[in-house]
């Protein structure tokens, strides 16, 4: 082949071709790509910022049922869940025996008995003479009153049998109080020598009843034991009046207020329960973590909101999961967290513009975790890069990422 004085043969146009083909091929691989990513849009709406932690529910006024005194305790009869009336006997209790006593105690107590047999019947002796003599003063003080109306008498005789009459009355009446003293010491000598299982013989079984009306949330001793004065045996309450109770971490609680709107969920059932903050506790306790770690924590009060009906199916004890809001706009800039990251000391994200990734400074202010708000630095509707890695930098050519089917 000749063009213009220059001849070609094949083998040069091969190798021309196959020269200009991998220049090409060579250009095509080492040509910049552009980086698959994943993009977000700026948009406006309500942002709420919330703190949330597990939570249990906890009936409000909750009774516990305390022994009154020492003794045996009968088997309870009664089961967690039932209901009972104001006034229903929740237990019986038997006073604890008597000691049992020694040979040398028996026979010191045999002894006081015999002692105050014999006080008593000397004090039954000296009621009789009293009374004798009470009859004779009596006797003698309406003669000489009689001889007094005749003329025969003194003033002085009267008022003499009147003064013997007043002191034999009081003779008598001490006469009889030293009986009734003699008696009771004779009672408790004769008390010392009972035997286990009279109080029963004689009915001295205690009735435990129930404070309020509601229903038993616990049966703390049901088999029959002997137990102290103030041991518990049951807990009661109306599960229909519950609250819950949110263990926040104290730098949690110091952002939250009385009647901050709260959310439950994870209780079981569908949806969610609204609830409100009723009182954060100013004490705080120490707790350790699942990881053995000590939490300062902080106890606060949610009521719930919602008609009883709606969770019915909660009782005293359950767990939960509460969020507490603790700022709310309804209408700002936002764009999700995991857009952000640090570049010299201060928030920037990657925004799209023409194809390329532009790093711009932001500036933001509150945020949730998922989603955070823009002061300055972005539009509602710029397109920014999510989960910016190593290979993304300022003016690099991107492309959004096709969704997986």
């Amino acid at each position: 082949m000749k063009i213009a004085g220059l001849t070609l043969n094949f083998r040069t146009v091969f190798w021309a071709m196959a020269g200009i083909t991998l220049a090409v091929l060579l250009v095509l691989a080492f040509r910049p790509q552009p980086v698959l990513v994943d993009l977000a849009e700026v948009s406006r709406g309500a942002l709420t910022v919330s703190v949330r932690d597990e939570a249990r529910t906890r009936v409000r006024e909750v009774y516990v049922v305390s022994a009154p005194l020492g003794g045996r305790l009968l088997r309870v009869n009664h089961h967690a869940g039932d209901s009972v009336a104001a006034g229903d006997v929740l237990a019986t209790i038997l006073p604890g025996d008597p000691a049992l006593l020694d040979a040398r105690s028996q026979v010191e107590a045999r002894a006081a008995v015999r002692s105050a047999e014999a006080a008593l019947a000397f004090a039954n002796a000296e009621t009789q003479r009293a009374a004798l003599e009470y009859e004779y003063a009596r006797t003698e003080a309406e003669r000489i009153e009689t001889l007094f109306g005749t003329g025969v008498a003194s003033q002085g005789a009267v008022d003499r049998v009147r003064l013997t009459r007043r002191t034999a009355y009081a003779g008598l009446n001490t006469a009889r109080a030293n009986v009734a003293r003699v008696e009771a010491e004779l009672e408790a000598a004769q008390a010392r020598l009972s035997r286990p299982g009279d109080d029963a013989a004689n009915g001295g079984l205690v009735e435990i009843r129930a404070p309020i009306g509601g229903r038993l949330l616990r049966v703390l001793q049901e088999s029959e034991s002997i137990v102290a004065p103030g041991t518990p045996v049951l807990e009661m309450g109306d599960p229909a009046d519950l609250e819950i109770v949110v263990e926040f971490l104290s730098t949690d609680a110091v952002q939250i207020h009385e009647g901050d709107a709260a959310e439950i969920s994870a209780w079981g059932g569908s949806g969610t329960l609204r609830g409100r903050v009723r009182r954060i506790e100013p004490y705080g306790f120490i707790k350790v973590s699942a990881l053995g770690v000590e939490e300062q924590r902080v106890n606060v009060i949610i009521d719930l909101l919602d008609e009883p009906a709606q969770w019915s199916a909660l009782g005293h004890g359950y767990r939960v999961e509460a969020a507490v809001t603790i700022w709310r706009q309804e209408d700002t800039a936002q764009l999700p967290v995991a857009a952000l990251f640090r570049s010299e000391g201060q928030w920037a994200v990657y925004r799209v513009e023409e194809g390329r990734a532009a790093l711009t400074p932001i500036e933001i202010g509150q945020e949730n975790g998922r989603m955070a708000q823009i002061i300055s630095g972005l539009e509602a509707g710029d397109s920014i890069v999510m989960y910016p890695g190593p290979q993304i930098r300022d003016g690099v050519a991107v492309k959004r990422r096709e969704a997986e089917l």
